[in-house]
């Protein structure tokens, strides 16, 4: 993509881990950010503290949207556009994890599971393609590993992962002949908040949040010509077992 400190940009589940590293890197090449989260209370605390980093080219903003609803999606784009007057790159960032045996799992973790991982980039997707073609933009999905690794007591999440990169892997062969890229991050263990972690030394060995938005801006600067369509992302250095 050509000049990015005209470009914005949409991420959802932005106010922590992944997206929230994503949006600070954005933020720092120029590229507007419009961060979602299911309130809109910490949407718009992180969006306070991305800008209060005193970077003068470019503003964040939080809204308030759930992934697991179409209308929600659309409602987040239209925002953006209003505020930004487009979106040229959407990352359907959004996740959660349930894990436990297929016995144990309940239907409601398996639902909100798969709703909010597969159904909800879909529906960003769906609600931005639009404006994508229009634009000529980026499409980034943030799969795992586990969208490729089946493990013991992860059948909703690796189902949802599974689907996750299969319809990026899919979506992108439908959109290119568009002039829209659309590729899919798949990494390994993140030091986030995700499954009730928090953050700490402990974590030193694993990719950082910061890792990803620096991979979301090479690809983003990435001659047009050339698209990694699926990414994935390990630790140098694991703790031996």
């Amino acid at each position: 993509m050509n000049d990015l400190g005209k470009k914005s940009a949409l991420i959802t589940g932005g106010t922590k881990g992944i997206g929230y590293g994503i949006a600070e890197a954005l933020l720092k090449e120029g590229i507007n950010v419009a961060i979602t989260g299911r309130t809109k209370e910490t949407a718009e605390k992180a969006a306070k503290n991305l800008n209060s980093k005193g970077n003068d080219r470019a503003q964040a903003i939080g809204l308030e949207a759930d992934v697991r609803d179409y209308k929600s999606q659309q409602n987040a784009v239209e925002a953006a556009i209003d505020k930004f007057g487009g979106v040229d790159i959407v990352i359907a960032n959004a996740g959660l994890g349930h894990f436990n045996s297929v016995e144990d799992i309940t239907i409601e973790e398996w639902k909100e599971t798969i709703d909010t991982n597969l159904s909800g980039p879909f529906y960003s997707l769906k609600a931005s393609v639009d404006q994508l073609k229009k634009n000529k933009g980026y499409f980034i999905s943030i799969s795992s590993l586990a969208g490729t690794n089946f493990f013991k007591g992860g059948s909703a999440y690796n189902a949802s992962k599974f689907g996750l990169t299969g319809f990026t892997q899919a979506a992108m062969l439908d959109l290119r002949d568009h002039g829209v890229k659309v590729s899919t991050i798949m990494p390994g263990s993140v030091s986030t908040h995700f499954n009730g972690n928090e953050p700490d030394a402990k974590d030193a060995w694993k990719i950082q949040k910061e890792d990803i938005g620096k991979l979301v801006v090479d690809l983003l600067k990435m001659n047009p010509r050339a698209l990694p369509s699926k990414i994935e992302v390990r630790p140098t250095m694991p703790p031996s077992k």
